[in-house]
């Protein structure tokens, strides 16, 4: 099976917001609205992010959409690094609270949604929550980004510096893992992508 052909699947990239003690976000690629009456989305987010805990203990989040105008910037600051060892948010002022408290971009995005979860589902590596939407907003006309756009315009193309060097190198982050085998169970420490995203040097 090529377990790249997943990669295909058109999905876009979000900024999944909440706080408890302080503000956290992470990216993450799966939002869905599948009700309208009353109106409910899915959101699917890793185990391995703090953003994840922090719903699980609150129950509230927001999304931001993300748009075609983030800059890479914005993916490393809040995909690359964890709020369990930094705070993603400080000197970073393009942001209010929306009604629920919770913080939402207010450039580099189309629009935020608000969230309280009703219910979760254990997938394994990941959770997905179910959740009533309290809030939506327009922020901008801009496209909201696709995976298909971030890889193609705003991912930095890897590094060509690789050739003599052995290893494996995900090809979501372009974290380079230099032993010559991938355990099966591996998670990248950037992107908390599995093993599945990794090709040879």
């Amino acid at each position: 099976m090529d377990d790249k052909a997943l990669f295909k699947l058109t999905s876009g990239l979000f900024l999944f917001i909440t706080k408890t003690d302080k503000d956290n976000g992470c990216i993450i690629n799966t939002v869905l609205q599948v009700t309208s009456s009353p109106v409910r989305i899915i959101t699917v987010v890793n185990k391995n992010n703090y953003t994840h805990d922090m719903v699980k203990k609150t129950g509230i989040f927001n999304v931001s959409v993300l748009s075609e105008t983030a800059p890479m910037d914005l993916y490393k600051k809040f995909g690359y690094a964890s709020g369990r060892d930094t705070d993603k948010f400080t000197g970073y002022g393009s942001v209010r609270r929306s009604e629920n408290g919770i913080l939402y971009l207010t450039e580099y995005s189309s629009a935020y949604i608000s969230g309280k979860v009703i219910e979760e589902k254990d997938l394994g590596t990941h959770t997905l929550f179910i959740a009533d939407v309290t809030d939506a907003q327009i922020i901008s006309d801009d496209e909201s980004v696709t995976y298909n756009y971030y890889q193609k315009n705003i991912k930095p193309a890897p590094e060509t510096n690789n050739v003599n060097r052995k290893g494996f190198i995900c090809t979501i982050c372009g974290y380079i893992y230099e032993e010559s085998t991938l355990p099966e169970d591996y998670i990248c420490p950037i992107c908390k992508h599995g093993a599945e995203a990794f090709k040879p040097l």
